[in-house]
């Protein structure tokens, strides 16, 4: 079994999604929140809840195969402040490096470092918060690549996320972990803009990281909403009326398309301010918006379930947004909604992280393992 550190862990949703292949040696989380639903499913034993910057590397056990950083993106968020990594919040990867730096002074770097953030740290600053962390990969001796893969591949969520991914230069490279050139699956524009301002080391050490596309069915919403929830209430019939007045001509179509078509249509609405005037925002197209935490202007979900004349509306469960996340529904969340709706909007999609580790991660450490000696046989007598 293959080792990791995780950080930035949340409630531990790349550890789901990298599943038994993988033992985790040691978790950390600021909040102690987080922590808590974390220890409820995973258990506590090597999970530390404090600021980064007072995590120590003795405290990290062996040596890991791998460290995983889902680090904090608000202010790299194209809807963020602008600090960039100069930022408080998304500062904290210089916390996450700074241990990298110490493990690999001790003899100990990980093999290999994932990590996940929001599509605005390509583009943040101009690029340069990008071009730093791109600097800092390959000044420690690994190679460099970039994916932004979007969970709609997986899950009826829109939820574009970059995974930035280190590679110690010493390892070999299954020919399939990589292409010459970008792949406009995972490449976007952005990123080959990205790629054309790094210079010296971290533009020898690039790499194009490439994955197959995903070919399992996929899901709609539909399939993920609950008939019965638990942690919330259906809107009264005054509350739907106005949630339709709120919106703009186009949306209010949307509607009644939905139920012209006679068929259960169920549709996802975010509010957001236009010119000055709150708008609901509707979408019937089977797929949900992308979770966002509840705050800094930012709305939560409202699903909106359409059969012929009949309209009802409600918050979306927490039991659906883990749904959406991938999570299994035997995962514990929290009691409170706000809690429960933090915790999975600030998390990493399971089934994303799943496919990076069995067509990126794993077959890069495979080909990498020590070929197991034959046992010596007895000798024949003469």
């Amino acid at each position: 079994m293959h080792t990791f550190y995780e950080f930035f862990a949340g409630g531990g949703m790349a550890r789901a999604g990298l599943g038994s292949d993988w033992q985790c040696l040691f978790a950390n989380d600021i909040s102690a929140t987080k922590g808590n639903s974390y220890s409820a499913n995973w258990g506590s034993d090597h999970l530390a809840v404090k600021d980064i910057y007072d995590v120590q590397a003795r405290e990290l056990p062996g040596s890991a195969t791998m460290a995983w950083g889902s680090f904090p993106c608000q202010d790299l968020s194209l809807a963020g402040d602008g600090a960039g990594l100069e930022g408080e919040r998304s500062g904290a990867f210089w916390g996450f490096w700074k241990l990298m730096c110490d493990l690999h002074a001790e003899g100990r770097k990980p093999k290999m470092v994932v990590l996940e953030n929001v599509f605005g740290a390509l583009t943040s600053r101009d690029g340069k918060d990008f071009e730093l962390i791109a600097e800092a990969i390959a000044s420690q001796g690994f190679l460099v690549g970039a994916m932004l893969i979007d969970a709609i591949h997986f899950l009826p969520q829109s939820r574009p996320r970059l995974f930035i991914v280190g590679v110690d230069a010493s390892l070999k490279l299954p020919e399939s972990s990589h292409t010459n050139t970008p792949n406009p699956a995972w490449h976007p524009a952005a990123m080959v803009r990205a790629h054309n301002r790094l210079t010296g080391q971290a533009k020898a050490a690039w790499r194009w990281w490439s994955v197959p596309q995903q070919d399992k069915p996929l899901l709609t919403l539909d399939r993920l909403i609950e008939a019965d929830p638990q942690s919330v209430k259906w809107h009264s019939e005054e509350e739907t009326r106005q949630l339709i007045e709120m919106m703009a001509p186009l949306h209010r179509r949307k509607v009644l398309a939905a139920q012209a078509s006679k068929s259960l249509r169920v549709g996802t609405i975010y509010k957001r301010t236009r010119s000055g005037v709150q708008r609901a925002e509707v979408r019937f197209d089977g797929i949900a918006g992308c979770l966002r935490t509840p705050g800094g202007g930012s709305s939560r979900q409202t699903i909106m379930v359409v059969h012929g004349p009949n309209i009802k509306s409600r918050l979306i469960s927490t039991r659906e947004a883990a749904r959406l996340m991938g999570l299994p529904d035997h995962y514990k969340l929290p009691e409170k909604y706000n809690e429960a709706y933090h915790l999975l909007g600030d998390g990493v999609v399971v089934p994303v992280v799943e496919h990076l580790s069995h067509h990126l991660l794993l077959p890069i450490v495979k080909l990498n393992q020590p070929v197991s000696h034959q046992r010596n046989r007895p000798s024949r007598a003469a």
